[in-house]
């Protein structure tokens, strides 16, 4: 399938903005900031009016009646993606809403607005085109700033899916197995795309040292090649992987020989969401306050329908969506509905799990403030200097925490785990290699396995994240040393290291511990060549430090 993905144009459209936006900032010319708030990277708005707070548009929207009204509808702007299949089932499989809709039956009227090129945030909101508009979690992260610069602001209401296997690393080579295998290798994905910031999160959780890293080559593809060009590179050999989402991800696994996953989003669970955005101006108003509820309760209600007939979604997506009627014709029915299984529709109980209503992690925070440090340090932002927004600021909780309220089932769901661990499939995952590990330097005393305040810090902040992204996967965690001191000492001390990291890790936070495995390596499986440590790029010492790790491997499920 040759032509280009509506989203992947889109996405690389607006990174291409965000680019050159970066870069006029860089010469001086920061009064383009005020027209920013691009996808990918926030950038220079694609309409050169747009950032006018209240300006004219062919697509304004409607001033006559209570929004949500016949005459006044909820505006929300999408593009061609399966992850928005329930919110059409609930306007009646339909674009504008039907009667007897979900939407209709709650007094609500909602036009969807396909825009594939996706307009920055400041277009949107600046021309008035829309209400609300998607993005996804990490890209939310880098728009906002330049959002407020541009005059505006808006807050996610609701969590839409999350992508479990959606978004990969894919490798022909059969060699190329896990993360820290793609050394000297290139790489063609899509800059500052939700796959992108997959990469670099785990090129930077790997065991690699700081010059294999920079050894691995991102290729930029361009924005008129898209994800289609993604997949041609791949299929040429110009490149060794590639990083993309579906449903050009499950194309490329059906035609290239040899394709598979070496990382994917279903086993970093928790790493990538959709979510709705809304005009801050419209969600303020106390008057909209019923309107955005039945909004995003229409939405939980056609989750529960589509999950209950898959078929029906896959009639809706066919019915408005161009893209999905041609992807049908090309790969038939079945492949469309096969998209499906690897992302989650976010019903009310998900949404409650991944904010952190029901008990424990808000991931959606987390996922927030994780990918603005990642963009942030990669250059995406137009503004490097856009102040660091309290990713609480950026989500109004009250529409999901009303319906949860109402709701005692959800809210029983919502504490019960995601997934379940067992011993038994911890032994049979860590039968395989792992798909990255990452070294912590955990300190400890000499010659003791006790941990203390600043290696309980540690855990904090390098380990805990990176459990919580990989929420599927198994754990090993092994203690390991350098080559000086007695082996059969270090092999003991390792382990009982390893146990400690462990413990803490289950009685602090709540991990299972069915989900790792301790091993003690000592000094038998070094991520440096103490004989040669320059081939990392450090000194004797240096290369004994990288040893001389606790390390978290990951295994899928």
């Amino acid at each position: 399938m040759a032509r280009l993905t509506p989203m992947a144009k889109g996405l690389m459209a607006v990174a291409i903005l965000s680019v050159t936006a970066a870069a006029a900032w860089h010469l001086g010319l920061k009064d383009l900031v005020g027209k920013a708030g691009g996808e990918g990277a926030p950038g220079v708005g694609s309409d050169p009016g747009a950032a006018t707070p209240g300006a004219a548009s062919s697509g304004k929207v409607a001033q006559g009646g209570a929004l949500g009204s016949a005459s006044n509808p909820l505006k929300v702007s999408i593009v061609s993606f399966h992850g928005y299949a329930p919110a059409l089932v609930a306007n009646g499989d339909s674009l504008t809403t039907r009667p007897g809709s979900i939407y209709d039956q709650m007094g609500l009227n909602i036009e969807f607005i396909i825009q594939d090129d996706i307009p920055t945030l400041a277009t949107i909101f600046g021309a008035e085109t829309a209400h609300c508009a998607w993005r996804t979690s990490d890209f939310w992260a880098q728009e906002q700033p330049n959002l407020r610069n541009a005059g505006y602001d808006g807050r996610a209401v609701m969590v839409v899916d999350n992508t479990q296997g959606a978004d990969a690393i894919l490798a022909k080579d059969p060699n190329i197995r896990r993360v820290e295998d793609l050394v000297d290798k290139k790489v063609a994905l899509l800059q500052y795309t939700p796959s992108h910031g997959m990469v670099i999160d785990a090129i930077d959780s790997s065991s690699l040292s700081a010059r294999k890293k920079q050894s691995i080559k991102q290729i930029y593809i361009n924005a008129e090649e898209g994800t289609a060009g993604v997949r041609a590179a791949f299929e040429g050999g110009q490149v060794d992987a590639i990083a993309l989402w579906d449903p050009d991800l499950s194309l490329a696994l059906k035609k290239v020989p040899g394709a598979h996953v070496v990382y994917s989003t279903k086993t970093a669970t928790n790493l990538i969401y959709d979510v709705m955005v809304c005009d801050s101006r419209h969600l303020n108003n106390p008057q909209n306050d019923a309107t955005f509820g039945a909004f995003v309760g229409g939405w939980m209600a056609g989750v529960d329908a589509a999950e209950k007939n898959p078929d029906q979604a896959v009639d809706a997506l066919v019915k408005t969506e161009e893209f999905f009627s041609l992807l049908a014709k090309d790969e038939g029915r079945p492949f469309v509905k096969s998209l499906f299984s690897s992302l989650v529709w976010t019903g009310l109980e998900d949404n409650a799990r991944i904010l952190g209503l029901a008990g424990g992690t808000n991931h959606y925070e987390r996922v927030y403030k994780k990918f603005d440090g990642i963009y942030r340090a990669a250059g995406a932002l137009a503004n490097p200097n856009s102040p660091v927004i309290n990713p609480a600021d950026s989500f109004e909780y009250k529409y999901i925490q009303r319906l949860l309220a109402e709701n005692q089932a959800a809210q029983t769901q919502a504490k019960e785990p995601e997934f379940t661990f067992t011993e038994a499939q911890a032994k049979e995952a860590t039968q395989v290699a792992p798909q990255l590990t990452k070294p912590v330097t955990v300190n400890f005393t000499v010659g003791s396995a006790e941990l203390t305040k600043r290696s309980e810090k540690t855990i904090d902040e390098e380990m805990v994240s990176l459990i919580e992204s990989n929420g599927s996967a198994y754990f090993e965690v092994s203690g390991n040393t350098d080559s000086t001191g007695g082996r059969a000492t270090n092999l003991r001390l390792s382990e009982e290291r390893a146990n400690a990291v462990v413990s803490y890790l289950v009685s602090q936070w709540e991990f299972p511990r069915e989900r790792f495995i301790i091993v003690g390596n000592g000094p038998d499986k070094p991520i440096c060549d103490e004989k040669n440590p320059s081939a990392d790029g450090v000194d004797l010492e240096g290369c004994r430090a990288m040893n001389r790790t606790t390390r978290v491997a990951v295994h899928s499920r």
